[in-house]
């Protein structure tokens, strides 16, 4: 007899593998390789931070109306055919970068797509786990978001590596790996279980949510919501931090190294340690999304708040030459804070609208709050042309405040997927051999 569970855990392994990949190439191509280009340009064509950046800034500005128009195009297009797209233009964008040389504009363009079109990517990827999953939302969640601690561990290294042997081609190389990413995507990707004859989690019959249409939700509604605006502040201001934190890093601590550290104090200490704090850190990715199925989204966000308490802090108060308990403490912070953001950021859409309202709630949602987070690079960059970086993480750390008082205001909210939970939690349990069970 055909088994359905079975065909539901092929899919979902395949999608939980191409999900690892789509957040290791969103966490490294959109913000983390500035660890590598920027340190490389200073030195090979003198440009200034503000021209390097420049074009990844104005590219985040574009992002936040390209979590609009993602949104808008995953319901009209649907969701497959607009990640191959979007795959496909971060390929020829990062082989831009890689075959530019000296022609300053090709980088500019090159640069502000690859900065825009990582966005769809991460949408896409929620969607599809949204589409996918109800009781295993969370723990699936922090399964495909580890491929963003996961660059961390080698994706940095590599990259910087690549870079030294081959310089800027060594993009083309990376851009021809996306090229085929979009490939496998075309063909091992399904928007929804139903279009194959299957229902979410692998269960034997439709979720409660599914008897209703996707509603939506305008605008206006929208914003007079003050869960809206509290989801958008707490999470635009986590998404703004993690921006200052992941692109600078690699200058904070060459700006920190001393005649004894060779090359510099990231690539002598800190890339050490971040791959060992990264390996550390990645099961918290999957732990946060444990506490979301378990506890609710809202206390899981506290959580993920406290730990960017472990990736700021070091930073701001690292001496010379580094400290190696600090840079241990910092590589944590840093796993904890790009997995568990990418885990529950859409987590939390879910948890305040409900699977029926998510796909409309997260398009506002995603567009404003990135507002802020478009200007994170020019924020990091004007504070090191000043030479005053501590100062700028300072900042970050006081602004870490106001997250933490949304999400412990929110406690009491209730989970409006808690009828889909109860109608997983009792048809699932009946069932044996499922992934995650």
């Amino acid at each position: 007899m055909y088994n359905k569970n079975n065909e539901f855990n092929k899919q979902a392994l395949v999608f939980m593998v191409l999900g690892v990949i789509y957040f290791f190439l969103f966490s490294g191509l959109q913000n983390d390789h500035m660890n590598v280009l920027t340190p490389y340009l200073l030195k090979t064509k003198g440009w200034t931070d503000l021209q390097i950046t420049n074009p990844a800034t104005a590219g985040a500005v574009m992002a936040t109306a390209v979590y609009l128009i993602g949104g808008i195009a995953f319901l009209k297009i649907g969701i497959k055919k607009v990640l191959v797209v979007c795959l496909c233009l971060m390929g020829l964008s990062a082989i831009g970068i890689g075959v530019s040389g000296d022609n300053y504009l090709l980088y500019c363009i090159s640069l502000f797509v690859l900065r825009v079109i990582g966005v769809p990517i991460q949408l896409g990827a929620f969607a599809l786990c949204a589409n996918w999953f109800v009781k295993y939302r969370g723990r699936v969640m922090g399964v495909i978001t580890t491929g963003a601690p996961i660059f961390s561990i080698g994706g940095i290294a590599l990259l910087t590596e690549m870079v030294e042997q081959l310089g800027l081609q060594a993009y083309a190389v990376v851009g021809v790996g996306v090229l085929l990413v979009a490939l496998a995507t075309l063909f091992g990707v399904a928007d929804k279980p139903e279009s194959m004859g299957l229902f979410p989690d692998g269960s034997d019959k439709a979720p409660i949510s599914a008897t209703d249409e996707i509603i939506n939700i305008p605008f206006k509604e929208f914003i007079r919501d003050i869960n809206a605006w509290k989801i958008m502040i707490a999470f635009g201001t986590l998404q703004f931090a993690i921006i200052c934190m992941m692109t600078y890093m690699a200058v904070r601590f060459i700006s920190l190294s001393t005649p004894e550290d060779i090359p510099n104090l990231f690539v002598s200490k800190a890339l050490i340690w971040l791959s060992v704090g990264a390996i550390s850190g990645i099961p918290m990715s999957f732990v946060l999304g444990w506490i979301d199925d378990k506890f609710g989204t809202i206390k899981a966000s506290i959580v993920l708040t406290i730990t960017y308490l472990f990736a700021v802090i070091p930073l701001m108060i690292m001496p010379m030459g580094g400290s190696e308990f600090l840079m241990a403490v910092w590589a944590f912070g840093v796993a904890c804070m790009t997995g568990g953001l990418l885990t529950l950021d859409p987590c939390i859409t879910s948890y305040v609208y409900g699977r029926q309202k998510y796909m409309s709630a997260n398009k506002w949602k995603f567009t404003i709050q990135s507002i802020p987070a478009a200007f994170a690079m020019a924020f990091m960059a004007t504070f090191n042309q000043n030479g005053d970086l501590t100062t700028a993480y300072a900042v970050i750390l006081c602004l870490l405040i106001l997250p933490l008082g949304i999400f412990i205001s929110m406690l009491g909210l209730k989970d409006a997927n808690e009828a889909d939970r109860a109608y997983a939690k009792t048809n699932i349990s009946e069932q044996e051999g499922l992934c995650l069970k």
